[in-house]
């Protein structure tokens, strides 16, 4: 293979602050990974994190937008949302009480992925999960 060369494939989609886009972002998310054992799960993490970049930093409302990028090669599928900043915090999984409303969704994630990185970037953040192909749900590869 030549040095330049990769067999990754990577898809983006910016999508404006509003709830219905959590919507998109799943069928953007299905349609690209129709047939993938996977895709399920995908979807499941692409909804919890687009949600949570409305709902908790600058990306939610009329003039706030995050992006979406889906990388997908024979070994992962990664998944990665990033927001327009102003939450104050890092996102991290919280371990909350059985009986709790909020403070869930990144520990879902969690569960689901095989690995999830939280990385700074310029006014926000940027949460990557990555599904390991050839292993079940929250599993880790042989």
């Amino acid at each position: 293979m030549h040095e330049y060369t990769s067999t990754a494939r990577v898809w983006g989609l910016t999508c404006p602050g509003f709830p219905e886009e959590v919507s998109r972002a799943r069928r953007w998310t299905r349609d690209i990974l129709r047939g993938s054992p996977l895709a399920e799960d995908a979807e499941l993490i692409v909804s919890e994190l687009s949600a949570n970049a409305i709902l908790h930093t600058a990306s939610g409302g009329d003039s706030g937008s995050f992006h979406l990028a889906l990388a997908v090669s024979a070994q992962v599928i990664a998944l990665s949302v990033t927001d327009g900043g102003g939450a104050g915090t890092a996102p991290k999984a919280e371990h909350q009480d059985q009986n709790a409303e909020h403070g869930r969704g990144l520990g879902m994630v969690s569960a689901i992925a095989h690995r999830v990185v939280v990385h700074k970037s310029d006014g926000g953040h940027t949460v990557t999960a990555e599904l390991f192909t050839g292993t079940h749900a929250g599993g880790h590869p042989c």
